[in-house]
């Protein structure tokens, strides 16, 4: 896995190109059973489960924090959702709530989540490889596959499945 998150990042800027151009052509014209086959390839991915492996998301990267995601976790912490904006987040340039720093303050040494069952909505959809309706979210694609290997895989996947 070490191997495997150490030449991510540059793997996945030798295939933008080729990666860009591909989702360009899929949001012109998206195949009919695009959202099936992503779910297919997503839960297959996601069946070899080394998330707890990797957790690379949770180290390099934050993601937003809804209201009601505040206030769910402040109540599972039994903390004011004031005190646990305080404590754990701050405001960025877009005016939404992130975590202060990364790696995840819930984060755990053996990568599990502190707060899995109550975390917030993006970390329970990351990668967001099966969404509905998923060409349109080819930017924020393109970006995971730099930070979540399984996106890479299931990106990689995709282009031998799909002819565009």
């Amino acid at each position: 896995m070490e191997d495997l998150l150490k030449n991510l990042p540059k793997n996945a800027k030798d295939k933008h190109k080729q990666n860009k151009k591909f989702f360009a052509k899929l949001k012109k014209k998206p195949p009919k059973q695009l959202d099936v086959l992503m779910q297919d390839l997503h839960e297959e991915e996601f069946a070899k489960d080394y998330c707890l492996d990797c957790a690379n998301c949770c180290k390099t990267t934050g993601p937003l924090f809804t209201d009601k995601d505040i206030n769910r976790i402040s109540k599972f912490l039994r903390m004011k959702p004031a005190n646990f904006i305080a404590t754990y987040l701050r405001i960025d340039e877009d005016q939404d709530y992130v975590l202060q720093q990364v790696p995840c303050a819930f984060l755990a040494e053996d990568n599990t989540c502190l707060i899995y069952e109550v975390r917030p909505k993006a970390c329970a959809e990351f990668p967001h490889t099966d969404r509905k309706k998923f060409h349109q979210i080819s930017n924020l694609t393109l970006k995971n596959v730099a930070i979540c290997p399984a996106a890479y895989a299931i990106v990689e996947a995709m282009k031998e499945k799909i002819k565009v």
